[in-house]
């Protein structure tokens, strides 16, 4: 319970990497906001079953205190009101976390700015790089108010990833390149009041969308391996939740500040592994591994 007390915000938790991070948080006894357009009684246009309840509830099984709250980031008003709410009820805030994502069904994979679908780009931009800078905007002053805030921007890609590898499309790209960009930049400003801003990277994620698009659960993910060799290689949405959670309760967190970092490489550093005991270091295996053209082999990766 190496977080008992302290306060955080995961927006963008109703599932995938966010519901694991407030679930590791939850584990480490946080008090723990969950953020999302989907409730029980209602879904975005996402339309995915999960929600926002279900991930509150998942933290407070786990030892923390989940709170549910449904907010649209894109709308300023939403976020100021759970800002203020959190002020009332808490009076801190430790730790914030920006995963706001839901663009996976505006992706048209690898089509040129010319072909790609106008109106989906700019969505998709809106909803990765616009919600993250709102909801910094509203909740930063907050988690500066006490030394020793976290900051954690949620992307996919490291920095040298991204650099130097095209994502899918430009407007994909830019939305992921942005983030570790923004990061950088929160850091430059959170620096002076003791508070750190990082961009973290998990590697391939065994989200909930990802497992039903291989036909399979977590508890059987490996029977995707003799179709998809190199989802040999993913790792759990547990697992970059126990990188933002070591982190938090790390002292000496501000050494990290405005570095791009990703689960594997914080969890050699920290020492944690992911639910079934592995260690997987996916950004590398991509590089050496997958893009090099050889046969899928987790060894010396997991």
């Amino acid at each position: 319970m190496k977080l008992a007390g302290k306060v955080a915000l995961v927006a963008g938790a109703t599932r995938g990497a966010g519901r694991g991070i407030a679930a590791e948080l939850g584990v480490a006894g946080a008090i723990v906001y969950v953020t999302g357009r989907t409730t029980r009684a209602q879904r975005s246009e996402y339309d995915r079953p999960e929600t926002i309840e279900e991930t509150a509830e998942l933290v407070t099984a786990l030892g923390g205190t989940g709170i549910a709250v449904q907010v649209d980031h894109l709308v300023s008003e939403q976020v100021r009101d759970l800002v203020a709410r959190i002020r009332t009820e808490q009076g801190r805030l430790d730790v914030l976390v920006n995963d706001i994502w839901g663009g996976e069904r505006l992706i048209e994979w690898n089509k040129p700015v010319w072909e790609h679908d106008l109106d989906k780009g700019l969505r998709l931009l809106r909803l990765q790089v616009e919600t993250h800078m709102i909801t910094a905007h509203h909740a930063l002053p907050l988690l500066i108010e006490r030394p020793g805030g976290l900051l954690v921007e949620v992307t996919d890609g490291p920095a040298d990833y991204n650099a130097d590898h095209y994502r899918i499309n430009p407007f994909y790209d830019l939305a992921k390149v942005s983030v570790n960009r923004m990061a950088w930049a929160h850091a430059k400003d959170l620096a002076p009041y003791g508070a750190t801003s990082v961009s973290l990277s998990p590697g391939w994620l065994r989200s909930e969308i990802m497992l039903e698009t291989f036909g399979v659960a977590e508890k059987n993910w490996r029977d995707a391996l003799d179709k998809v060799p190199h989802f040999a290689i993913s790792e759990s949405p547990r697992f970059p939740g126990r990188a933002v959670a070591a982190l938090a309760a790390d002292p000496e967190r501000a050494q990290r500040n405005g570095q791009s970092v990703t689960s594997g490489q914080l969890a050699q550093h920290y020492g944690f592994t992911d639910l079934d005991g592995s260690r997987p270091d996916a950004w590398p295996y991509m590089v050496e591994v997958q893009d090099a053209g050889k046969p899928a082999d987790v060894t010396g990766y997991r």
